[in-house]
């Protein structure tokens, strides 16, 4: 059997120690701010990038390209005599996905013996960071490339995101609420809960009261899809609130039994996206 790495993108907002310790390979998406110079996700301080955020600074993301992928993908393929499995950036927030099978396709025609995958996984920030995760512990246990792939592509759509925000300003910059729902929704501090659908896109699901109603609704609906015997890890990530991501973890663990909950940032590309104070919580469920 051919040895194979596994290659995710910088959206699965996993910690530097935690893509080193799972063997990945990790290319970087970029984030533009204020029209300053393009830098690359693994190269800024992310509590510079929300306190530029949160005084309302512009910003904007920059997928990766087809170019970029060739290039990086390449110099592994020729490097060493391995396969490839990129587990990507949901298709339905980013073209990122596409660059990276188009690269592939082309690839694919140098190397056409080697087994060269794409997974859309339709996830993202540690939604797609857990997704990752599970898949390199898999390839530890030994499993071959196509086991891998084929977890990936069963399990995906049980990967449940569910997190709410803090400034609707971010989501009404957006497009995902109306001006007048973010005005009435701060005046009255309802906060959005969200999730990602099955197309991998973000969805409004309800509203709560409050940032605590907000949290207890996403542990809410955990409790109600989670599947006890496959969870023995939880991810959360947030936008520069640790405090609230810390009691959250609590709220896990006090309604489960899960011990192991992974917390981190969310990354600057997503995060320009959902601002400061974003909240989100990931683990399989029966569905999403």
């Amino acid at each position: 059997m051919r040895k194979y790495v596994i290659f995710t993108d910088s959206c699965a907002d996993l910690t530097p120690k935690m893509y080193a310790e799972l063997g990945l390979h990790t290319i970087q998406l970029e984030v533009i701010m204020d029209g300053e110079a393009p830098v690359r996700n693994n190269q800024v301080n992310i509590e510079e990038v929300y306190a530029k955020l949160r005084a309302k600074q512009g910003a904007t993301t920059s997928a990766i390209n087809f170019d970029r992928f060739l290039e990086e993908f390449g110099t592994v393929l020729e490097a060493e005599d391995v396969d490839l499995l990129y587990l990507g950036f949901s298709s339905g927030l980013s073209s990122t996905y596409g660059a990276a099978v188009l690269a592939l396709e082309e690839l694919s025609e140098k190397y056409p013996d080697r087994k060269l995958y794409a997974v859309d996984t339709l996830c993202a920030s540690m939604g797609q960071g857990l997704l990752v995760y599970l898949a390199a512990k898999l390839k530890e246990t030994g499993a071959d490339i196509d086991t891998v792939k084929y977890f990936v592509e069963n399990n995906k759509l049980k990967l449940c995101h569910w997190f709410t925000v803090d400034d609707l300003f971010f989501l009404k910059r957006g497009g995902r609420v109306s001006a007048a729902s973010a005005v009435v929704g701060t005046v009255l501090q309802i906060k959005p809960v969200l999730h990602v659908d099955n197309a991998g896109k973000l969805i409004n699901v309800s509203k709560a009261r409050g940032r605590r109603g907000a949290i207890e609704t996403m542990v809410k609906k955990m409790k109600e899809t989670i599947l006890p015997d496959q969870n023995k890890t939880v991810f959360i990530s947030h936008g520069d609130c640790i405090d609230d991501a810390k009691y959250l973890a609590k709220r896990v663990q006090e309604e489960s039994n899960i011990k192991d909950i992974q917390i981190n940032f969310i990354g600057p590309v997503i995060g320009s996206h959902s601002g400061p104070g974003t909240l989100a919580l990931f683990f399989l469920g029966k569905e999403r």
